[in-house]
């Protein structure tokens, strides 16, 4: 797909991936809403970029309907959805004081997996309705999983299986859209330098780079971003959950 001038919303786009990923649809010629809890988070990002910045919560059904609405009434109904909303809380299964609360595992599998359904369910019904493009093409979806999905550490039960939903709501999203010709794919990032990252301690930092075999760094939210564009503009990408983590496996702890 070509990215000038179509219309495009990106989930948590306040911060991290979701705001690196926008700025690239931005400066390749997409027209950007950026959905995230706070449209005041979003004013800086959205006035240097010339975007919509739109209050959503990704959880919520009508939060999310009136979400698109807003930026269908602006943009027109949106060809690419980028889904970068998501919240990462530690907890073990059975910690300290006892079993981990039953809301606060909900609450992960609430905002990660469903709000990305929930997302991914609203645009593609808005897509289906679209003239088809080049290649019978009519709108691609582009998921935020994590290696954390196929790893997952102790204390991230919750994360790693609302991650893991993620992972494997694409091939069937995929197959059951392609009638439509919406495509959907999956990034499983790595170590990113998120502020939710780099708010960790300096040393602890430098341990955590030594385990990644190359490039022994962070990953950079530009990078994400560069791979949601590559998935976006071919269109032979779909169905598949694509790592993007400098080889890098997740010990136990």
């Amino acid at each position: 797909m070509i990215l000038t001038n179509q219309p495009a919303i990106v989930t948590g786009a306040a911060s991290g991936l979701g705001a690196a990923t926008a700025r690239a649809l931005a400066a390749a010629g997409a027209r950007v809403a950026l959905l995230d809890l706070s449209a005041e988070r979003l004013a800086p990002l959205a006035e240097d970029i010339g975007a919509l910045a739109v209050s959503c919560d990704v959880s919520d059904a009508g939060s999310a309907e009136w979400a698109l609405t807003a930026a269908a009434r602006e943009h027109g109904p949106a060809r690419i959805l980028v889904n970068c909303a998501g919240i990462a809380p530690a907890g073990r299964i059975v910690g300290r004081e006892g079993p981990l609360p039953l809301e606060d595992f909900a609450r992960v599998v609430q905002v990660n997996l469903i709000g990305t359904f929930n997302m991914m369910r609203l645009a593609a019904a808005a897509m289906a309705a679209l003239e088809p493009l080049d290649d019978d093409e009519r709108g691609v979806i582009v998921n935020t999983a994590s290696i954390a999905a196929y790893e997952g550490q102790i204390g991230q039960a919750a994360y790693a299986a609302s991650k893991g939903g993620v992972a494997a709501l694409t091939l069937p999203a995929a197959r059951e859209l392609a009638r439509h010709g919406i495509r959907v794919v999956t990034i499983a990032p790595g170590l990113f330098g998120t502020p939710m990252v780099t708010a960790i301690p300096q040393d602890v930092q430098d341990a955590i780079t030594a385990t990644i075999p190359f490039p022994r760094r962070f990953g950079k939210p530009e990078e994400y971003a560069r791979m949601a564009l590559s998935i976006v503009e071919n269109p032979m990408v779909n169905g598949s959950v694509i790592r993007l983590d400098g080889a890098l496996r997740l010990q136990p702890k």
